[in-house]
């Protein structure tokens, strides 16, 4: 839109059927989205219009709300299925914390998909090896690159944490401070347009997929949660004495319960069940542990005002919107059914039946399927429209023949 037509307050609209829109561009049958696929307005959210600062030709961005044209927020769109998880919460007098830990790829262009992907060439004219994990030095030559995205992100608004080269090849990660779930989820969303549009300029390629190389570590979306007190700002995982409460217990045990059902909502593409297929650091299961990295649920040693808990299933790949309100939406399901928790886990550990998750996005597109959890929690259409678009994805993949068919099956009997 012109910014003249933005200014003005002209009404931008949409086809409503585009929120299920798959990643190929195509669309499932309009019965998930209204037989009329007729329109949505989006509202623009005023405390998300940005000026877009590596643009050289002045460009802004705002994150906008679909609403129907009736006014009340469409189920079709994930940033509205997060709020109304932060309102249902609200009404208990209680707000839900977080902060997502963002992994990517930083590599050299890729002309040809059937290739690698590559690490750029560094200053000493080699391509890193994947000995640079958490190393103050680098040699990899992307300091300008990292120097603009750090001023990007300030002139953005986006306050980092923690920035480091993780244990992939040219793999890094960033921690977004703890905040407001609707904010970090905009943040989330604006760094990883950030790191790409940056990247184009540096000649590099950002990737964000879950498992973009073999035998490497894959990327995740880590997310912390806590919930706070509304008034006191008292974390409610904590009692006076600096113990856990009932109520981070029943938050433990509505995670479990909702992990399986909601499976292909943090993990939404074929490639995200390469990273959960080798489980170290990327847990497929919903046991919960007090600070082990093998379990999907972990508590990370802190004060008791910091008490939080990590979900480490989804993957970098994942709606930060819909992650960030299914996670949220689990929990707040055990709370208000006062759900307990299985036994915590420690050290080296077998994942029971129970606690173990869809392995494949057809077996968690299946279980979500199943769920009356998800349709209480999201609604029907929602759930069936994102099943819907999922199925035409993971249908296009079966549609295409991979090299390790060809390479190992061809000279079979």
């Amino acid at each position: 839109m012109t910014a003249e037509g933005f200014l003005e307050g002209r009404r931008l609209q949409m086809a409503r059927g585009v929120l299920l829109q798959c990643i190929m561009g195509g669309y499932p049958p309009a019965r998930f989205y209204g037989s009329d696929d007729g329109d949505l307005a989006l509202v623009p959210d005023p405390a998300q219009i940005h000026r877009l600062p590596w643009s050289q030709q002045p460009r802004a961005l705002a994150i906008c709300d679909a609403h129907e044209l009736t006014g009340e927020s469409s189920s079709l769109s994930t940033r509205g299925q997060l709020k109304a998880v932060i309102a249902r919460y609200a009404a208990l007098g209680l707000a839900p914390v977080v902060a997502t830990e963002l992994e990517f790829f930083v590599f050299a262009p890729n002309t040809d998909p059937t290739q690698p992907f590559q690490p750029p060439l560094g200053l000493d004219g080699r391509r890193e090896d994947g000995h640079s994990a958490f190393s103050v030095s680098s040699n990899n030559g992307l300091r300008p690159f990292f120097s603009e995205v750090y001023a990007c992100m300030a002139a953005l608004g986006l306050p980092r944490d923690t920035f480091m080269h993780e244990m992939g090849v040219s793999q890094f990660e960033i921690n977004l401070l703890h905040g407001d779930p609707l904010l970090l989820a905009d943040q989330t969303l604006l760094f990883k347009h950030l790191l790409k549009e940056v990247a184009l300029k540096h000649g590099l390629t950002v990737v964000c997929m879950a498992k973009p190389l073999a035998h490497t570590p894959g990327s995740s979306m880590h997310i912390h949660q806590s919930i706070i007190e509304i008034g006191s700002g008292r974390n409610v995982f904590s009692d006076k004495a600096g113990e856990p409460t009932a109520t981070f217990r029943h938050f433990i045990a509505g995670q479990q319960a909702g992990m399986a059902d909601f499976t292909a909502l943090f993990a939404p593409n074929v490639n995200s069940y390469q990273r959960l297929c080798h489980p170290y650091a990327s847990p497929n299961n919903a046991c919960w542990s007090h600070d082990n990295r093998a379990a999907g649920l972990r508590i990370p040693a802190s004060s008791p005002a910091a008490r939080r808990v990590e979900n480490r299933l989804p993957g970098a790949d994942a709606n930060p919107y819909l992650a960030i309100a299914a996670s949220l939406a689990a929990g707040l399901y055990g709370i208000e059914h006062k759900l307990e928790p299985s036994e915590p886990i420690q050290g080296e550990f077998e994942v029971p039946d129970n606690l173990s998750l869809p392995c494949t996005l057809h077996a968690a597109l299946e279980r979500l399927k199943r769920s009356q959890l998800a349709k209480e929690l999201f609604g029907k259409e929602f759930i069936e429209g994102y099943i819907a678009s999922k199925t035409m994805e993971l249908t296009s993949f079966f549609d295409e023949i991979t090299p390790w068919e060809r390479r190992v099956l061809a000279a079979q009997a």
